[in-house]
């Protein structure tokens, strides 16, 4: 019966435990979406867990949605995530780059007067996150052919960066209606293209993208984040049984390391049918987990990893905390994104000195 201290294999990873520490964007990098010290430190803070998942990090300039978020497209980003990257495997930790385009949820402002791209001409509901004065999404521009084989090209020179940078993996941001996610999902892929229609076409990008990753790291240091419920940035799909259903099964031909979906535990949660589905690949589960759904989700089979985001925000040592069952630091949501200071970074206090090791 797994444990939350069980060690896992995931592909070629060889995890310690089984709490892997969420993707979190918290905007600390530099303008040029350079990684900083205090990144350093947060996440060496963190090197407990059995897998640190990075903060989503942008595979180009035109990728982006945020301000300050990192990247991995040039040369000082690799140095500045290099550092990263050795500070947790000091620590003994292991961490994958999560890359990401955001697709039509960005703006203007945040892309040198560009339009936002996307897989159709849809428009997201709501305002941009974080712009201030606060203003709308806009209409994006459909994405062409061969622009999508520009990005899934960009996605591949994002792989190679994150080896040069030391990571031991990545994950690909398929989840949260960010791009990969607009061209799976019905709702917002209306494209009569190769890229459009039938399941098929729509998880295309994702497969492609999936292929050059593979191609750089090995199916077995590649995993995929998928977020089935559309819950995220106005997205839906007529049928996500059959849409993600398919994603895993493909994916599970292609063993690779571990899919994570961004799922609350319900009724109607599919997680466990696109486990059924792909083939013995493990699943990593997040979402509003307590302690006690971590393990029975463990021990039951149910998942063979959980996660956690905001509770790894205020608990460097969350690791320690779950297996002792300590109590844990209450969140501070002052300074949670988007700020230069430590304080609600990097200053939340460990049960003992020991706990970074694990």
């Amino acid at each position: 019966m797994a444990e939350l201290n069980s060690p896992l294999v995931l592909g070629d990873l060889h995890l310690k435990n089984r709490v892997i520490m969420a993707p979190l964007t918290r905007s600390r990098a530099t303008d040029d979406r350079v990684p900083t010290a205090m990144m350093v430190e947060y996440y060496a803070q963190r090197a407990s867990a059995g897998l640190i998942i990075s903060e989503a990090t942008v595979i180009s300039e035109q990728a982006n949605g945020y301000l300050n978020t990192p990247g991995l497209f040039t040369d000082a980003q690799v140095e500045g995530w290099k550092q990263v990257t050795q500070a947790v495997h000091g620590q003994g930790g292991l961490i994958v780059a999560q890359l990401w385009h955001v697709g039509r949820v960005s703006h203007p402002d945040l892309l040198n007067g560009e339009i936002p791209v996307s897989a159709s001409a849809v428009q997201q509901a709501g305002q941009v996150s974080l712009l201030r004065p606060k203003r709308d999404y806009v209409l994006p521009r459909p994405l062409d052919v061969s622009e999508i084989k520009a990005i899934v090209e960009q996605f591949k020179q994002a792989a190679i960066k994150a080896k040069a940078a030391g990571f031991d993996g990545v994950e690909l941001h398929a989840a949260n209606g960010y791009l990969i996610d607009q061209f799976l999902q019905s709702s917002t892929n209306k494209r009569q293209d190769e890229y459009g229609g039938c399941v098929e076409n729509r998880a295309r990008l994702l497969l492609e993208v999936m292929d050059a990753l593979i191609e750089v790291w090995g199916a077995g240091r590649v995993g995929v984040h998928l977020a089935p419920r559309g819950d995220e940035h106005d997205m839906g799909d007529a049928d996500p049984r059959e849409t993600f259903g398919y994603v895993m099964q493909q994916l599970g031909q292609r063993k690779i390391a571990f899919f994570f979906t961004r799922e609350y535990l319900a009724d109607d949660s599919i997680s466990d049918y696109l486990k059924q589905r792909s083939g013995g690949v493990p699943y990593i589960a997040n979402m509003k987990l307590s302690r006690a759904d971590a393990i029975e989700l463990l021990a039951s089979g149910k998942a063979d990893a959980v996660s956690f985001g905001r509770a790894y925000i205020a608990n460097p040592d969350l690791y320690a905390r779950l297996v002792k069952n300590a109590p844990l630091n209450e969140l501070v949501f002052e300074n949670m994104i988007g700020t230069q200071v430590a304080e609600g970074y990097i200053d939340y206090p460990f049960l003992n000195t020991d706990s970074i090791a694990g």
